[in-house]
């Protein structure tokens, strides 16, 4: 008779299921009413469930007399039947919403799973009116130029932003708020705090800052405040909020020592707090570890190889790799600086030549002793891209074009498939092509993570005011949304559900806390690990504040009932390494991340 047999492995041990035969086993029932018993042992773990293999023919009435010979055709027919792992595959995408009424520059997401959303307030009239016929005072415009998008609900609610905010920046304070610094004219020294409820609006206070902020960078310091640092003119740096009334800027030669006359190429310089507790600068072509309390350069990083500027408007992108924790200690801290332009491409762009996007990554460590840059080639050159760090410790490259600069319609050739860079790969074997998009995403085009893994993404508005014809890249109004590989169905059976911390939970700097989770198929404890991710404020292919911790704990991943498992780690030791504020936590089990939960350090 004909028998249909399924290999099944958990704890370390092989079984096969003999769907027509009730078997007697020591190991006992099976879910749906198979039996089963060992019948060979191997450390291979597979990566998705093992299919249905059926075999015509084959009688097994004594399943002792199976041969090793058939135990390997089974392996070998079973290997032929898996899926691609999740690397492999391309990720999918998706339309949420085709317009949003404005063009999505500037982005937060919010503890509240809400997404904060704006671009300028004189690009003319948007596509989404303020609620109850409101206008802005002094104004004739009575169309909105922010919105707050609610991703549960697929639906947005105008804000009305009084002041400027072209090309500002922000931070995501420990409270939950929004403060955003800057803009043009009227708003370059304009604080503006959002805090989401269903009726909340911007609140501004229009002198919150001592020098003009246009084109800057923030970051969320360990003491709770915000440091801001440069914008086009303003080569200095100051703190928010304000320890007193008096207080005001301080010089950093280093801006000016990294501009270049009428094309500057250090604005929005990537900035990350390093574990000591000092920042990472970068601008232009190199970088340094800055003491901001003492307004002291501590150390001075080697030139990029290459000298070619990496930031606006020759607009590369930049992101802190994720910080492996261990016994309270970090001891390795690395930037990944990837794409740009050539350093005359601003102003051959400006005289009508769309010089090729540099294709090179650059990857430095700078907790080294000697650090040095090793370079990396791209699959695709790129300008104006975005990163973005994934739950599981990838970094997603997209968005931006494969030539030109930043600037009002000075690039060329989209660039539609991002690109997936696994830091722990093999060096030749890093980049992952992804599926493309239809829509080109190209100067002011905006990108973030959300709780459930996928990557919100909009904007694209290479025009001074909104342009929808007889343009060669018309303002985009959609919103997006990548679904990277690891979102696929077929791992499913993979995906940690988190059953305890179901909601927003507070922790302490070091304190030991444990999560429950639920995945279907077995669990390797080796491949468990969590991970937490700061969320960060997008704007300008630069995600401020963007931070991935994996937690210390080791291998602590234990069974407690069937399909339920506990993992037990610590949370970061120090501001430093973790700033007090919001984070989404993950569980990440063989590279798939369950859905993330809000938890706030204390």
């Amino acid at each position: 008779m004909g028998s249909l047999f399924i290999l099944y492995y958990t704890n370390n041990n092989l079984f096969v299921w003999n769907l027509y035969f009730r078997i007697k086993s020591k190991k006992g029932v099976l879910p749906g009413g198979c039996r089963c018993r060992t019948l060979y042992t191997t450390s291979k773990c597979y990566l998705t469930p093992p299919p249905y293999i059926p075999f015509a023919n084959m009688h097994l009435n004594n399943h002792k007399e199976m041969t090793f010979h058939r135990i390997l055709l089974l392996l070998l027919l079973l290997l032929l039947h898996m899926p691609q792992s999740p690397a492999a595959a391309g990720g999918s995408w998706s339309l949420l919403l085709p317009s949003i009424g404005i063009s999505a520059m500037h982005m937060q997401l919010l503890p509240t799973d809400r997404v904060v959303i704006y671009d300028r307030t004189d690009f003319g009239t948007s596509n989404i009116s303020l609620p109850d016929g409101k206008c802005r005072p002094n104004s004739t415009d009575c169309s909105a130029h922010s919105v707050e998008y609610n991703i549960a609900c697929n639906t947005v609610r105008p804000l009305m932003v009084l002041s400027n905010v072209w090309c500002s920046s922000g931070t995501l304070m420990p409270d939950g708020s929004l403060v955003q610094t800057g803009g043009w004219s009227d708003g370059d020294h304009v604080v503006r705090i959002y805090k989401s409820c269903d009726n909340c609006d911007w609140r501004e206070i229009p002198t919150g800052l001592s020098q003009p902020r246009w084109y800057a960078t923030n970051h969320l310091l360990p003491d709770g405040r915000q440091i801001i640092v440069g914008g086009r003119r303003s080569f200095n740096y100051e703190f928010y909020p304000k320890t007193s009334a008096t207080e005001t800027d301080f010089t950093l030669m280093f801006l000016v020592q990294t501009n270049e006359p009428d094309v500057e190429n250090n604005l929005y310089p990537f900035v990350f707090l390093n574990t000591d507790g000092n920042i990472f600068i970068y601008a232009n072509y190199r970088g340094i570890l800055f003491d901001y309390v003492r307004s002291k350069v501590v150390r001075t990083f080697p030139a990029i190889p290459g000298g070619d500027p990496r930031n606006y408007p020759s607009t590369g992108s930049a992101v802190l790799l994720p910080l492996h924790i261990v016994q309270g200690n970090v001891d390795c801290v690395e930037v990944l600086v990837c794409g740009g332009a050539p350093r005359d491409a601003f102003k051959n762009a400006n005289n009508g030549k769309f010089d090729g996007a540099l294709d090179t990554c650059g990857r430095i460590k700078i907790s080294d002793p000697d650090p040095q840059w090793v370079m990396e080639t791209m699959p695709l050159a790129r300008v104006m891209g975005d990163m973005v760090l994934l739950p599981n410790g990838d970094v997603l490259i997209i968005n931006g074009g494969s030539a030109g600069v930043a600037g009002w319609d000075l690039a060329r050739d989209p660039v539609l498939s991002p690109v997936i860079y696994g830091p722990d790969k093999p060096t030749k074997s890093r980049f992952e092509v992804q599926t493309p998009s239809t829509i080109a995403r190209m100067y002011h085009s905006t990108a973030i993570l959300l709780r459930d893994g996928r990557v919100l993404v909009g904007g694209s508005n290479a025009h001074d005011k909104y342009e929808f014809t007889n343009v060669l890249y018309p303002t985009e109004l959609s919103l997006e949304a990548f679904s990277p590989a690891y979102l696929d169905p077929s791992l499913s059976g993979l995906r940690p559900n988190i059953i305890s911390h179901e909601t927003k939970t507070t922790i302490h700097h070091g304190e030991n806390f444990v999560i429950r989770f639920i995945v279907s198929c077995p669990v390797d404890p080796n491949l468990v690990k969590v991970t937490m991710v700061a969320p960060s404020f997008n704007t300008h292919s630069f995600s401020m504040n963007q931070r991935l911790l994996i937690l210390d704990g080791g291998n602590t991943t234990v069974a407690v009932g069937m399909s339920h498992y506990e993992v037990s780690v610590v949370a970061p030791p120090s501001g430093n390494i973790a700033p007090a504020g919001n984070y989404i936590l993950f569980v990440v089990h063989q590279e798939v991340p369950s859905e993330g939960i809000w938890v706030s350090i204390r």
